[in-house]
């Protein structure tokens, strides 16, 4: 018999600039996880699509705007951290409004789709890092 635990549902945005290479934001001091690298996203409250999440949550911590028309899914990831279930859904971005500003003092860098793996990341993130190989193929077809 399966135990109940509870399940947390976030939404990321694998964000690409003009140079195919994609932002990643390190968790700040103090919080779950802290130090860690992850693509930018949220939770998803109550009532809420993960689409609306993500644009929300973007204009939290990175005052830029984003349109639900310009997120694409990629995929999603199911993980359990034992404590509670997470479920991820995570879009590509490729065009915003703004200047990314890192409001909640957080770092962020843009980092090659190849590079990803070389920073550390939560155990949900992992299994979403063949992104890295849609990004090469992506990238090549001139998008």
């Amino acid at each position: 018999m399966h135990q109940k635990k509870k399940i947390v549902y976030v939404a990321a945005a694998a964000l690409v600039n003009a140079d195919g290479h994609v932002l990643l934001a390190q968790r700040p001091a103090g919080r779950k996880m802290a130090g860690l690298w992850e693509f930018p996203g949220g939770k998803v409250e109550e009532g809420e699509t993960p689409e609306a999440a993500l644009a929300r949550e973007l204009k939290e911590e990175l005052d830029i705007d984003v349109a639900m028309s310009d997120l694409a899914a990629l995929t999603f990831v199911s993980h359990d951290y034992g404590d509670f279930h997470l479920f991820m859904p995570l879009f590509s971005c490729r065009a915003w409004h703004g200047a990314i500003v890192a409001k909640e003092m957080q770092a962020v860098k843009w980092v090659a789709a190849e590079d990803l793996q070389s920073y550390p990341m939560p155990a949900a993130d992992i299994p979403l890092l063949p992104v890295r190989d849609w990004m090469k193929k992506d990238v090549r077809k001139g998008d």
